[in-house]
């Protein structure tokens, strides 16, 4: 674990996100990532994005006077895409994947994430919002992304459209390797070759040694129980799960997780796997109307469809070694997928809509 240690900063966006993440393989060494985002709205012109090479991005952006904004920039070294928007014309993306097989995206990390409030002049000013595509876009491995916030970036926890959203981030590449960065009170802390598994608050080590409280969970049922002169046999499947959490929780969602990547069964190839994953991550999705909204946080011009209750608004999954971009959404549930290494041939920004009408196909055709 690196600390960079930073100035501690009050949160500006309390948004009651949720989020899951976890990173998987096949049998034949297809490394995957994915997540789910679990909100109660999003934000205007999110879809899918492509960011060619050479495309120029902010990297901060702040208001100097009424109406005048200073900005800096930087422009991509690799090709990459995900899901995002195009914000004050920079490619702004939650999660995404590049032509190296670099993948990750970012999460809420509510009551937890402080950031900057002043500019470092021998680092490059990050607002969080654009950390995904920065890093996307400058590295190749996690061992580049750990490099970059060690030694060149600052996370800036200035205001952009009104909030300082509250997040932390995971990358994983072809390496098989997943980290964890959390922007944390005492430091910016690096966490390498983690378990691969990520959802919200509190932070990853705390995650990590809650599981110690799970460690009855296995993947075979218990036999049959002796007590007070009796024998009870076994009547249904599923007792080795005994005590898992089933609620929506973060700390719950993080031990099924968990177990889950441990004892489920791996594809034997990519589309095998992809479809296990989307399996996986349906049993931690969020259900719309069992996860009421008690604050809607902060609202920006940005912010559409907005509903009382957070819900699993997509899942994303990706290969690093095939590149393709793959998702589906609560509406629907057929996966869709982009192909970056055809989507490279593009010199300019594309973006593909996520498509949430519902798609049913009938198979009632008579032969």
């Amino acid at each position: 674990m690196t600390n960079i240690i930073v100035k501690q900063e009050q949160n500006k966006g309390d948004l009651s996100f949720g989020c899951s993440s976890f990173s998987w393989e096949t049998l034949d060494g297809k490394h995957l990532w994915g997540r789910n985002l679990d909100f109660n709205r999003l934000a205007k012109g999110t879809k899918v994005t492509y960011i060619p090479r050479g495309t120029k991005f902010y990297t901060s952006i702040k208001e100097v006077e009424k109406r005048q904004m200073e900005a800096k920039y930087e422009e991509t070294k690799y090709a990459a895409v995900g899901i995002g928007l195009l914000l004050q014309t920079t490619p702004t993306l939650y999660e995404g994947m590049n032509e190296k097989g670099l993948m990750g995206g970012q999460l809420y990390y509510r009551e937890f994430a402080h950031f900057e409030e002043k500019e470092r002049e021998d680092r490059i000013s990050l607002q969080p919002p654009f950390a995904v595509t920065y890093f996307l876009t400058k590295c190749a491995t996690v061992k580049e992304v750990v490099e970059e916030v060690q030694n060149h970036v600052n996370f800036l926890g200035i205001p952009l459209l009104g909030t300082v959203p509250p997040i932390h981030w995971t990358f994983s590449d072809r390496t098989g390797e997943t980290i964890i960065i959390e922007p944390d009170k005492d430091g910016v802390h690096i966490y390498r070759k983690t378990m691969g598994v990520m959802t919200n608050s509190p932070s990853y080590e705390w995650h990590r040694f809650n599981l110690l409280n799970y460690a009855q969970i296995r993947d075979f049922d218990y036999e049959e129980l002796v007590i007070n002169g009796e024998k009870l046999p076994q009547c249904f499947s599923g007792s080795g799960a005994f005590g898992m959490p089933g609620d929506w929780s973060s700390p719950s969602r993080f031990v099924r997780l968990s177990f889950l990547k441990q004892y489920a069964v791996k594809g034997k190839n990519e589309e095998e796997g992809i479809s296990h994953m989307f399996h996986l991550f349906q049993s931690v999705a969020f259900p719309l109307g069992m996860i009421k909204v008690s604050d809607q946080g902060a609202i920006t011009k940005e912010d559409t469809n907005i509903v009382p209750y957070d819900y699993t608004v997509y899942t994303s999954i990706m290969c690093a070694e095939s590149l393709k971009f793959y998702w589906n959404s609560y509406q629907n549930m057929r996966v869709q997928y982009v192909d970056l290494s055809i989507l490279m041939e593009q010199q300019q920004i594309q973006q593909f809509d996520l498509d949430f009408k519902q798609d049913f196909k009938c198979r009632n055709e008579i032969k």
